[in-house]
C-alpha cells in the first residue's frame, strides 16, 4: 500500500463516527419496535402477573404458589379473573416499552459519545449499561405510572371499574390526577433495577458467550445458535430483573391497595418493608421470576427480529472481544 493510501486510510479512521448518526427514522423504529414486544409479551402474561399481584396482597393467598393461586381465583371469579387488568397492562408496557427501548438506544449513544473514544466506551461498559438503562427507564416510568396504577387497582379490586378507561377516570375524579402518580417513587424503585438487570445483564451474557467462541465460530452462526444465545442471555437476565426490582414491585402493589400509613411516600415506604419483613418483601418472587424470565427474554427476541424486518440500524456494540 502506498504512503498515500496509509494516509487516506488513517485519516478516515480519525473522521469515522463513534457512534451511528441515527435518524428520527431509526429513533421510531427502535420506539416502534419496544412498543410492540412489550405490549404483546406483558399482555401474554397478565394471568401470571394477577396471580402474583394476589399473592403479594391478598392475606387469603398468602403462601400459595403460582398453581395453587391461579386454582384460588379461577375457582372464585371464573377464567376471566386471571386477564382482569389486560388493559392497562397492554397500553401502559406500549408506551413504556417504546419509550424503553428507543430511550436506551438513544441513552447509550451520548453516553458512548461521551466518553470520547471507543477504547473508554469498552473499558467503561457497564457504567454506560447501568446509566443507559436507568436514563430511559425514568422517562418511560413517567407514562407508565398512572396505567400500572389503574392495572393494581382492578387487579387489587376486580369490582372497582369495568377496565381501562372507567378505571383511569374513577382513580381522577375520586382521588385527584395526582393519585395517578401516588405510587411514581415506587415505580422508580421498581423499574430502574428491572431495567439495568434487563440490560446489563443481558449484555454482559452475550458478550460473555460470544467471548467463549473461536473467530470461524462467530462468523459462521446459524441462526439456531443466535436465537439460543438471545433467548439464554434474556433468561438470565430476566432472573436478574426480577430479583433486583422485587422488594419495590411489592410495596408499589402494597400502596396502590392504599395500605399503609398516610404522609410522605418515602416514610410510607420504610413503614410498609418494616412491616412486610424480609419474607414478606419477597412474597409471589417464584412466580414472577418465572414471568419475568419469558418478558425478557421473549422481548429481546421480538426486538431484534422487528428491527431487522423493519431495515433498522443496529444498535451501538461495545462488548469487550478477548
Amino acid at each position: 500500500m502506498s504512503a498515500q493510501k496509509v494516509k487516506n486510510v488513517a485519516k478516515d479512521a480519525v473522521n469515522e463516527p463513534l457512534t451511528p448518526n441515527f435518524s428520527p427514522k431509526d429513533y421510531s423504529t427502535f420506539f416502534l419496535a419496544g412498543a410492540l414486544c412489550c405490549t404483546l409479551s406483558h399482555g401474554a402474561m397478565t394471568p401470571i402477573d394477577v396471580v402474583k399481584t394476589r399473592i403479594q396482597i391478598d392475606p387469603a393467598l398468602k403462601g400459595f404458589n403460582l398453581l395453587s393461586g391461579g386454582r384460588s381465583i379461577v375457582a372464585a371469579e371464573g377464567t376471566k379473573g386471571l386477564l382482569t387488568g389486560f388493559g392497562p397492562t397492554a397500553v401502559g408496557y406500549l408506551f413504556q416499552g417504546g419509550a424503553k427501548f428507543a430511550g436506551y438506544e438513544a441513552a447509550k449513544k451520548y453516553l458512548v459519545e461521551l466518553s470520547g473514544s471507543r477504547e473508554s466506551a469498552i473499558k467503561n461498559r457497564t457504567a454506560i449499561y447501568l446509566g443507559g438503562a436507568a436514563i430511559a427507564e425514568f422517562f418511560a416510568d413517567i407514562l407508565l405510572t398512572p396505567l400500572e396504577a389503574t392495572r393494581i387497582r382492578l387487579v387489587s379490586n376486580p369490582k372497582y371499574a369495568d377496565g381501562l378507561v372507567s378505571g383511569l377516570t374513577k382513580i381522577a375524579t375520586t382521588e385527584g390526577v395526582g393519585s395517578l402518580y401516588a405510587g411514581f417513587i415506587p415505580i422508580l424503585c421498581k423499574q430502574v433495577p428491572y431495567a439495568i438487570g434487563q440490560f446489563t445483564v443481558n449484555e454482559r451474557c452475550t458478550e460473555f458467550i460470544y467471548n467463549r467462541m473461536t473467530p470461524e465460530a462467530k462468523a459462521n452462526l446459524s441462526s439456531t445458535k443466535q436465537f439460543g444465545i438471545t433467548l439464554g442471555s434474556g433468561i438470565v437476565a430476566g432472573f436478574a430483573a426480577a430479583i433486583l426490582s422485587h422488594p419495590a414491585d411489592t410495596l408499589l402493589s402494597q400502596i396502590n391497595k392504599g395500605h399503609g400509613p398516610k404522609g410522605p411516600m418515602v416514610s410510607r415506604l420504610v413503614a410498609l418493608g418494616k412491616e412486610a419483613g424480609f419474607r414478606g418483601l419477597f412474597a409471589g418472587l417464584g412466580p414472577r421470576m418465572i414471568m419475568t424470565a419469558g418478558l425478557v427474554s421473549s422481548q429481546f427476541l421480538m426486538y431484534g427480529w422487528i428491527k431487522t424486518a423493519m431495515g433498522a440500524r443496529p444498535g451501538i456494540e461495545i462488548h469487550k472481544e478477548e
